[in-house]
C-alpha cells in the first residue's frame, strides 16, 4: 500500500497494520470496476462496520452502479452501514461527502494521497486494494486481507527515478519540433501545476498558456506556435487527469505529439480537445535534435529526416474531430 503523503511511499501492509482508521473509500474512477465492487461486497456481506466509522462506496460508472444493483451488491453495502455515492468525482479530490476532519486516517482505493488531496491538509491518506480497504473498514484499523499478522518487508527498494533538467536557455525547439524524447513520465503536474487547477479554468485556454509546460521547459509557453510538433518519451501525460495541458496544447495549435507511450486518460482528453497523439516509439528512437518532421494523418506516415514510420491511418471520424478542433465542435457540426 501507499502511506501518506505520497504514492511512492510504498509499504507492505504489515508495516502499517494496526493503524487506527476513521474513514474508508472504495471506488471512484480507479478501483471502482464491477470486479472491485464484487470483492468488497463479498468481504462485507453479513457484517457491520464499526459505529462512527464512515465507509463510502463509489462505483466507477452508471453502468457499473446498475450492474451492482442487479447483483444485489448495493444492498450488501447499505446493510453493512456503508454510504453508496453516485458515480462522479467526489471524496478523491475533496468535493462533496467524505472531506475528512483534521488528524484522521483514511484508507482509500483512489490513486492519489498527496497532502490536502481529499480537501484537508491535516488528514492522512493510505492507498490500498479494495480487499484491504474492505477488511480494514470492518476492523476500524489497517489489517492484512490474508487474515494474519505478518512481518513482510516490501521487496522493492525505493530509488530515485532518473530525471532530466532543462536549463534556462536550453533550446529544445528546432524546425518547429520540440524535442523531449529523453524525458519519460512527463506528468500533468509539470505540464500545468496542480495548485493552479482551481484558479485557472480549463475552459479558459488563454489563461492556461502562460503556465503551459512551466515545470518542463520555461521557454515553451512563449515560443510554441501553431503547427509545432512535440517528440516525447514514455508514459506521456501520466498523473492527475486534469484537462488543462491538453486544452493548452490544442489551443496553441500543436500539430501532433509523437511519443513512445501515452497515459490513457490523457489520450482521451487530448482527443476531446482536438490534439493528435501518435504512439510510434520507433519514430521517437530515430529522431535526432534538428531533424525535420512531418505527419500524414490520412496515410498514417511520419517522415523524419527522409525516413518513413507508419501508424494505423486514423478513422474519418477521428480526423473530423481533429479538424474541428475538438469533440464538442465536431458534435455541433455533425448532429
Amino acid at each position: 500500500m501507499a502511506a501518506p503523503h505520497h504514492v511512492d511511499n510504498v509499504k507492505s501492509v504489515s508495516e502499517v497494520q494496526g493503524t487506527k482508521l476513521h474513514q474508508a473509500v472504495i471506488g471512484t474512477c480507479t478501483n471502482g470496476r464491477i470486479e472491485d465492487i464484487r470483492i468488497a461486497a463479498a468481504i462485507l456481506k453479513g457484517k457491520k462496520i464499526p459505529d462512527g466509522f464512515q465507509l463510502l462506496i463509489i462505483p466507477a460508472s452508471q453502468k457499473i452502479y446498475l450492474q451492482a444493483m442487479d447483483e444485489g451488491l448495493i444492498r450488501i453495502f447499505m446493510e453493512a452501514g456503508a454510504s453508496v455515492l453516485a458515480p462522479s468525482c467526489g471524496p478523491c479530490l475533496g468535493t462533496g461527502q467524505g472531506i475528512p476532519a483534521s488528524n484522521i486516517n483514511i484508507i482509500s482505493t483512489a490513486n492519489r494521497n498527496f497532502k490536502g488531496r481529499m480537501g484537508n491538509k491535516e488528514s492522512f491518506i493510505y492507498l490500498a486494494s479494495p480487499a484491504t480497504v474492505a477488511h480494514s473498514a470492518l476492523k476500524g484499523e489497517i489489517v492484512d486481507p490474508r487474515g494474519s499478522i505478518s512481518d513482510d518487508k516490501f521487496p522493492y527498494p525505493k530509488k530515485q527515478v532518473s530525471t532530466v533538467d532543462i536549463a534556462k536557455g536550453d533550446n529544445r525547439l528546432e524546425n518547429k519540433v520540440w524535442n523531449y524524447s529523453d524525458i519519460h513520465n512527463m506528468n500533468t503536474d509539470v505540464m500545468f501545476a496542480g495548485n493552479l487547477t482551481y484558479n485557472v479554468k480549463s475552459s479558459d485556454p488563454e489563461k492556461i498558456m502562460p503556465h503551459l509546460f512551466a515545470g518542463v521547459d520555461e521557454s515553451f509557453a512563449t515560443k510554441v506556435n501553431s503547427g509545432d510538433i512535440i517528440i516525447a518519451g514514455l508514459n506521456f501525460g501520466c498523473g492527475s487527469s486534469r484537462e488543462h495541458p491538453a486544452v493548452g496544447l490544442a489551443f496553441a495549435g500543436v500539430e501532433a505529439v509523437i511519443c513512445k507511450s501515452v497515459n490513457r486518460i490523457f489520450y482521451r482528453s487530448s482527443v476531446n480537445q482536438g490534439l493528435p497523439i501518435l504512439v510510434v516509439p520507433e519514430a521517437v528512437d530515430a529522431f535526432k535534435q534538428g531533424d525535420k518532421v512531418s505527419v500524414d494523418f490520412q496515410k498514417g506516415i511520419i517522415r523524419i529526416a527522409g525516413n518513413e514510420f507508419t501508424f494505423a491511418p486514423l478513422p474519418d471520424k477521428l480526423l473530423g474531430i481533429f479538424k474541428a478542433k475538438g469533440l464538442a465542435n465536431y458534435l455541433k457540426n455533425n448532429l
